[in-house]
């Protein structure tokens, strides 16, 4: 299987993290990352990652969004359970996401049934699926790190540069501690060993994207290994979702 990660920018004009792991069930590896442009770039980087095999594309932005303004029931739902780790989220709406009348993440989806992939909500374990699903990064981080918060790495107003690059090196010791997790991410020295301290403004952005990217392909790896056992649907297809992994306490009882 190939697990594509997409940190997808709600604006073209921005870049969009995406990621590349070659998997099994038990490991995978991660073989490319990228910064992407305009709607034409990301389809390209899946169709020349993915072409006609079996993949998972795994993006964090909504890829369905009917509301015209408020919140989709998604939010509402992962805020119930994730606010306590700080990891609720931001409300999706037309008004607040839509240029010229398109979303960006349905525009995509779009444009990537075409290329023989589905747009469903469950991940089948271990399947031979060519299939997309939105995520979110931070319950993902939080129920895969098994964290009490969410690591603190993005810019916010209240958060100095320090202490954004002290969350960043925890981020960077998390995403290297995968090479002993269920399933395994190995080849990511090289993206890991970067010292953040050495990147300022829009290449410390850059490299969160690229981070968050990575992220992603390693959800899509992680919904693949366990299905749906380690993991819950929030929302629905209709009226948008998130399919994320949950915290331990909420995993189904193993058969």
């Amino acid at each position: 299987m190939r697990f594509i990660g997409l940190d997808l920018a709600w604006s073209s004009r921005n870049p969009t993290g995406g990621a590349v792991i070659d998997g099994e069930a038990a490991s995978g590896r991660l073989v490319h990352t990228a910064l992407l442009g305009g709607d034409d770039e990301v389809i390209t980087f899946v169709q020349e990652q993915a072409g006609d095999e079996p993949a998972i594309v795994a993006i964090d932005a909504p890829l369905s969004v009917p509301n015209q303004e408020g919140r989709r029931p998604a939010e509402v739902e992962i805020t119930q359970m994730f606010a306590r780790y700080h990891a609720g989220a931001h409300p999706a709406n037309r008004n607040r996401l839509a240029r010229d009348g398109v979303v960006r993440g349905e525009a995509l989806t779009e444009r990537l049934l075409a290329l023989g992939f589905e747009h469903r909500t469950e991940v089948v374990a271990q399947a031979p699926v060519r299939q997309i699903v939105e995520v979110y990064t931070h319950p993902a981080i939080v129920s895969i790190f098994d964290l009490q918060r969410i690591i603190r790495y993005k810019a916010r107003p209240n958060r100095s540069h320090d202490e954004r690059l002290a969350e960043f090196r925890v981020y960077q010791e998390r995403l290297r501690s995968l090479s002993q997790s269920d399933p395994a991410l190995v080849n990511t020295d090289e993206l890991l060993s970067v010292d953040v301290g050495g990147l300022i403004k829009r290449r410390l952005k850059d490299y969160e994207d690229i981070l968050d990217g990575v992220m992603c392909a390693y959800t899509a790896q992680y919904l693949w290994r366990w299905g749906m056992a380690r993991a819950k649907v929030f929302g629905n297809l209709e009226q948008g979702y998130i399919t994320t992994p949950v915290p331990r306490s909420h995993w189904q009882p193993e058969v």
